[in-house]
């Protein structure tokens, strides 16, 4: 039986990647700080899907929490088919008005923890012929978001990290893909306690939705997924846009 490990699985879009990836009949290693939230979906899965849920609790904007998992995907015992890198927070915060310390732990969990459990998998599943990576990421990342900058930033880090390594592994049985949401209904921006607003609701997407898109898009070999047309549009035209216009139009917009 395949074996999924889904990191920010409490909640969110982890919780709905390691319920579609359970529904498929595969087992999931489950890794999140809270431990009775995991436990929580642990019971549910297994008892819903009738497959394996294991519980790994860990911060990976930590050494030894990225180690740990680290070491879970590159055991031989228990192999891992599918990493889906979905641990990340962000600082509705200008440059300069967050701690600088607040910053520096946004960069361990979504660009250094990234990396690590990336090169992790990618060892072992090379090694055994083959594998799925998914990064998720973010639209944010194709955009000069002067109110979000490093979280922009690292998101643009994720996007072309992965893009570089689907160039990289093109050929092999080893897949990766950068899942790039829009605004998307999670407690991601209540927990980074954002004030979401002004927001139109055309624009937000549901998480199962996110899910469904960007787990199809990475099992037909697409580099970036980005769920949803509207957002498709987005992207596209802040691709075709000269970049000092793009900035001009991003400042207007208060984003």
């Amino acid at each position: 039986m395949p074996t999924a490990l889904v990191t920010g699985a409490s909640a969110g879009l982890g919780a709905c990647f390691a319920r579609a990836l359970a529904a498929e009949g595969s087992d999931v290693v489950l890794v999140a700080r809270d431990t009775a939230r995991l436990l929580t979906t642990k019971v549910a899965l297994e008892e819903r899907f009738g497959i394996q849920a294991e519980v790994l609790s860990a911060d990976l904007g930590t050494d030894a929490g990225g180690a740990a998992v680290a070491a879970r995907l590159a055991s031989a015992d228990a192999p891992i088919d599918t990493l889906i890198n979905n641990a990340g927070i962000g600082l509705y915060q200008q440059f300069l008005e967050a701690p600088l310390a607040d910053e520096e732990r946004m960069l361990d969990l979504n660009v250094r923890a990234v990396l690590r459990l990336s090169h992790a998998a990618a060892e072992a599943m090379l090694a055994r012929g083959g594998g799925l990576i998914v990064n998720v990421s973010s639209v944010a990342g194709f955009l000069p978001r002067g109110a979000v900058a490093t979280y922009s930033a690292s998101k643009a880090w994720v996007t072309m990290f992965s893009e570089a390594l689907a160039v990289q592994y093109a050929g092999t049985d080893l897949h990766v893909t950068s899942i790039c949401p829009g605004f998307t209904h999670t407690e991601f921006h209540q927990r980074a306690d954002a004030d979401m607003s002004g927001v139109p609701k055309w624009m937000w997407l549901e998480a199962d939705e996110v899910v469904r898109d960007g787990l199809a898009d990475a099992r037909k070999g697409k580099a970036i997924s980005v769920p949803n047309a509207k957002y498709k549009v987005l992207v596209g035209a802040s691709r075709a846009i000269p970049r000092p216009l793009l900035r001009k139009v991003m400042g207007r917009g208060g984003l």
